[in-house]
């Protein structure tokens, strides 16, 4: 398979990664969790149980797919340094199974929500499992941020791709560590601070426009001598 087809299934599975992750991490708690309001939130899932089942699926897929895109980026990136594609793909793989287990909270609401407890015991048990599944996010952002650093001096170093791409992959890696260590030490007021907003802004930049590139325009395709 040619490095520009590489690149190309690469981006594609970069951009389910992103619309799944955005399905699933933006759009449906925008929609359904009212984190001041337990009742309402219990209630939003009720009318709405397909919609929150679409978030269950959208993990599968990101989760899914996010090891498939590792693979592909490490047969297109290998020759740039083997041992630094295998470090990026070993902090991708070591975050699926932490993925997987903090999506438990989901189904258990789900079970809660079909289950026969009494409604405000539903509404605690159902807030506390959304605070666990955040700090189960919390904690995969870490991985979510480790593997773009490789990634990003592989794209800086491997002439492919715009040096450019790989310099705002490295500093998408800052931004989901800011993100992580800015909860943890700093709960109640990191939220009301810019830099949430500067790291967003980051992992923006580093993955959706290395997404698109891939997808769009792809690689430049290495010279051969004669």
């Amino acid at each position: 398979m040619s490095t520009k087809k590489n690149a190309r299934i690469a981006g594609l599975l970069y951009l389910i990664t992103v619309l799944s992750g955005i399905i699933s991490l933006v759009y449906v708690p925008s929609e359904l969790i009212v984190w001041e309001n337990a009742a309402e939130t219990y209630n939003n899932i009720v009318a709405r149980e397909t919609l929150f089942k679409l978030s269950v699926l959208s993990d599968i897929i990101l989760y899914t797919t996010f090891i498939f895109l590792s693979l592909v980026l490490f047969k297109l990136l290998r020759k740039t340094n083997e041992t630094i594609a295998i470090v990026m793909v070993v902090l991708v793989l070591i975050s699926i199974p932490i993925s997987f287990v903090n999506l438990i909270n989901k189904l258990d609401v789900l079970s809660i929500i079909n289950g026969t407890s009494e409604l405000h015991i539903k509404y605690s048990e159902i807030m506390a499992h959304f605070e666990s599944h955040n700090n189960g996010i919390l904690v995969v952002e870490i991985f979510w941020g480790l593997w773009l650093f490789p990634f990003g001096y592989l794209i800086y170093k491997s002439e492919l791709i715009p040096k450019i791409m790989g310099v705002f992959l490295m500093l998408a890696c800052f931004g989901y560590l800011a993100d992580f260590f800015g909860y943890f030490f700093f709960p109640d007021d990191f939220g009301k601070t810019v830099i949430p907003m500067f790291a967003s802004i980051t992992q923006a930049l580093g993955e959706i426009g290395i997404c698109l590139w891939l997808l769009i325009i792809g690689v430049r395709e290495k010279t051969r001598p004669d």
